[in-house]
This record gives structure tokens, sequence and C-alpha cells, in this order.
């Protein structure tokens, strides 16, 4: 169990040149308990492990918010998924190296397939950051892109 700042900087990717230099990927199912506007509610199978996490509303800067996560059995997540509001994320996570710094890229499957985006979790908000010719925009204080506007909102139907 943990409780952390999380800090990230999230990007939508113009290519999958990104696949030529990942260093892993696993498959993702979340679905959301909860998304009021001050706390997410999510639980996930990432892999082969489970996980339930809270996450807290953005801070001003837009980087960083309160996250707390404990890892669950893959069962119970199972158990708690048609708990969950309408709209599950599936997705393939691939971790991507690149200048000392490793990104998270999700390519979204189902109602939200063509959404590619790339997070980068940050040591501190100035953290200075060298992005990739793969990325295209970053989006990270454009709610449409949170995971949880995605389960009510897909990307097809934008």
């Amino acid at each position: 169990m943990s409780a952390t700042i999380e800090i990230e900087k999230k990007y939508t990717v113009k290519d999958t040149v990104f696949l030529t230099e990942k260093y892993s990927s696993e498959k993702i199912i979340q679905g959301y308990l909860s998304t009021d506007s001050e706390r997410v509610v999510r639980v996930r199978v990432k892999g082969n492990k489970g996980f339930i996490t809270i996450k807290g509303k953005s801070f001003a800067n837009g980087t960083s918010r309160f996250e707390w996560e404990k890892e669950i059995e893959v069962a119970e997540v199972l158990a708690l998924l048609p708990l969950c509001l309408p709209g599950v994320i599936n997705k393939t996570r691939y971790l991507v190296p690149y200048n000392n710094q490793m990104f998270e890229v999700d390519v979204f499957e189902d109602e939200n397939q063509g959404l590619v985006l790339a997070e980068l979790e940050l040591q501190n908000a100035q953290q200075i950051i060298d992005l990739p010719d793969w990325i295209a925009e970053e989006v990270t204080q454009d709610a449409r892109y949170y995971n949880a506007y995605l389960t009510q909102h897909p990307f097809t139907t934008w």
C-alpha cells in the first residue's frame, strides 16, 4: 500500500515508432467505482496483478495529485468490475525508455480505439523533459484524456 503525490505529464502520440523502442508491454483492464470531481476510485488488472487506486483532484499546477494504491487479488478486481460505472478501459501499456526517462505509452482498445497516450512520471513539477519525436502534443491538463473521462465519453465518439 502506498500513498504518494503523483507528478506526471501526458502527451498524445503521433505514430507507432515507439513500438520499435519498447522495453515491455502488458494488458490493462480497469473500471471506476467513482469518478467524483474531488476523487476517482478505480480497480485495475495490470498484467497478472490487481490494484485498487484512489486519486485526488489535480493540484493547481495541473501535473500533481494525491494517489493511494494497494495491490489486491485479481479475483477481487474481477468481482468489483461489475459494480463499476459503465465504460471499462482496455489498453496495452508499453514501457518505452528514452534518454534516461521511462515513458508509459497506452494504446487504447474498444470504444477508445485510435487513442494513443504517453505519460511520464516526474520527480518534481519543474523537471526538464526530453521528448522523443513520436510525441505530438501535451494534454496534461485536458480532462478529455483522463481515463475516467474516457469511460463516459469514449474517444470514438469525439
